[in-house]
Formats: structure tokens, sequence, C-alpha cells
């Protein structure tokens, strides 16, 4: 069963574009949020998004974020960890300076891959520069796949502030991440309890939605398992949603995010990797099933009633009239898109990729 069974999107609030929801009728011990802005629709839906823009996309919805934490009281100062290189995408010390957050310091991790006989066999901190804020506010920012990092580098620190007789008073985290981050920070919420009983938990921000990550190669045939995020079991904002079925082939890239790290430090890197899947697209399209491939990237079976979409989508509490101009525009996407060949979105998403991008081809 998902740890998102019987979850509802709930309406938090809305400021200058921004708009947040919080996660309900999951009987966590933590508090979860889904922020949707038109900068980060942008990144997630375009892979031509690279370099510093990446970091900019993310800066009003973080910054409207930690207002409205700040505002409730749930942070009065932070101590920023900076897992490397992914958190330097993410602009939380900005945002606490343009909120009036006091920020007391940052750390630095850099928890690497240990590979022997070319499996992956652990993790390791190869850098730590640790700064010690006792009963503050710990802030991240990362991409949450498998989540094994972020229970690395959360263990290495609180034994770290164990080992000095202080504790922290919550985490906040910020993520384009999977569901499987929530059993990860419900699982470290009761850990962390054992040793500091008054600990508040995780406040969690998802951009755009908590998407799941691919058991498998998916339909495809090409998909990373436990690194691609797409759709399914999953719960995405409306505004994202509709963004994305604004655009024919939007729905089709490999995942949500790519790896962010390369998008903004090793453009090539990310080119090439763009570029490899939708070759590979290109080259099986004639042998994949275009309506199960549709089916799967919306996450269920079409075409699907309005009664079970809503359930499916987790928006039993979102407005009704929103949530029927979207159902209408998902069966007429639906409709569309299954009468243009597989070949044809390839073929014009590496055309647009490219020259999009040609300035950073060597």
């Amino acid at each position: 069963m998902s740890i998102l069974e019987g979850v509802r999107l709930v309406p938090a609030f809305t400021d200058d574009g921004v708009s947040a929801y919080r996660l309900e009728g999951g009987n966590f011990l933590n508090r979860y949020y889904v922020v949707t802005e038109e900068g980060t629709r942008r990144l997630l839906n375009s892979p031509e998004v690279v370099s510093f823009d990446v970091y900019r996309c993310l800066l009003k919805s973080t910054g409207r974020m930690v207002r409205h934490f700040a505002h409730k009281e749930m942070m009065t100062s932070a101590n920023i960890l900076s897992i490397l290189r992914g958190a330097l995408n993410y602009p939380l010390e900005e945002s606490c300076f343009n909120e009036g957050v006091r920020v007391h310091d940052i750390s630095f991790l850099s928890s690497e891959r240990v590979f022997h006989h070319e499996e992956i066999a652990g993790l390791e901190i190869k850098y730590s520069k640790l700064a010690m804020v006792p009963d503050s506010t710990l802030m991240i920012g990362d991409i949450v796949a498998t989540g094994e990092t972020l229970i690395h580098c959360l263990r290495y620190v609180t034994d770290h502030y164990r080992r000095h007789g202080a504790k922290l008073r919550n985490i906040i985290l910020f993520t384009i991440g999977g569901d499987t981050g929530i059993t990860v920070m419900e699982e470290l919420t009761k850990e962390i309890r054992s040793f500091w009983p008054d600990f508040e938990g995780f406040i969690t921000v998802y951009y755009e939605g908590v998407f799941s990550c691919y058991q498998d190669k998916g339909v495809s045939g090409i998909n990373l398992p436990n690194v691609d995020f797409y759709w399914k079991n999953g719960v995405v904002a409306p505004e994202y949603r509709e963004e994305t079925l604004r655009h024919r082939d939007t729905l089709f890239e490999k995942c949500i995010i790519y790896d962010g790290g390369a998008r903004r430090y090793e453009i090539s890197d990310h080119i090439e990797e763009v570029l490899e899947y939708w070759e590979g697209i290109l080259e099986r399209a004639d042998k994949i099933d275009m309506k199960a491939l549709v089916d799967e990237k919306l996450g269920y079976p079409t075409p699907v009633s309005f009664a079970d979409w809503i359930r499916y989508n987790h928006y039993e509490q979102i407005d009704q009239a929103v949530c029927q101009k979207l159902y209408d525009q998902e069966k007429d996407y639906v409709r569309m898109i299954l009468n243009v060949p597989l070949r044809e979105i390839a073929k014009t998403r590496i055309d647009e990729f490219t020259t999009a991008l040609a300035r950073y081809i060597l």
C-alpha cells in the first residue's frame, strides 16, 4: 500500500502567485506541504532550464514558504545544512535573508557513493564542516529519491549534536522528491525522538508534487529504477497538472527533474543524458505501446470516471469547478495525444533541446 493512501491535498495559502497545499489524512508524525509557482513549474517541465536559472526558479516559492513558517513561529532562526552538491541549487540562505530570518551558520557535508566491484557498496562522508546551533531549525534543500543520502547525513549530524550535549528543535526540508522520502522522515522522527523526546519533527516542502520513483524500466524500457520520478501514486499540484498538459510533449520527459546537480554544474552531462533518453525513445518508438505509455505517465488506466480521477489524484478538498476543468482538459489531452506518433514527439524534442542548448555543446 502506498504511504499516500487516503491522503488529501488541502489548500493552505496563496500569496503573489505562489500556492501551497498541506497533505492531510495520512496520520503522519510530520508536516508535509506541496508548493507550486510559475518558476518551479518551468523548472520541472523544462530540461532546457540549466545553470543559475535552476536556482532562480526555486527562489520565489522557497521565500514564500519561509515567510509562512516564520509567521507561524515554526522557525525563529536557521542553521542551513548543505549536502553537496545538489543542495547548492536551493536558495535557502537568500530566502531567509529576504524574509528576515536569521541564519546562524551554514554547514556542509559531502556524501558520496562508495563502489565495490563496480557496484554501490554504501555512502561515505568525504567532507564535513559542521556548525552546531543548539535548539535551532536545521534547513536542508536536496533531491530525495531513495532517501539513503538524507538518512546517512542526518545521522551524522544528530550524532555530532549528541556528542556535544545539544539538540535540534526541528528540521525543514525543501525537496524535489518522491514519496519514499515521507517513509524515511517518519522513521527518522521516531529514531530522533528516542533520544530527543521533544523534537518537533520534519516540515517538508515538496516543489510541485510528491512524486514516485520508477521501480523498473517502465513502458519505454529505458527509465532508471529508484532514480526517475513520475506521477503514479503521487500527489501533484493542480496548477502543475494543468501546466504540464497544456504542452503536447512535456508529459513524456525522462523524469521530473533529471540530475539536479548536472543541470547546474555539469551542463554537458545533462545535455547528454536528455538526448540519450530521447534518442532511445526514437529508436524504440515503433515498439512502444502509446496507450500504455500515456497511462503510465498519468498514473492510472484511461478512460477514468470523474470520481475515480479525484480519488487517484487526492483532490477531494480541491474546488470541484477546478477539478472538473482539469478532468476535461486531461480527457481532451488523451484523445489528442493518442493520435500523435511517438516518433514525431521524440524528433521534436531532440530538435528543440539541441537548439535551445547549442551554446553549451562543445
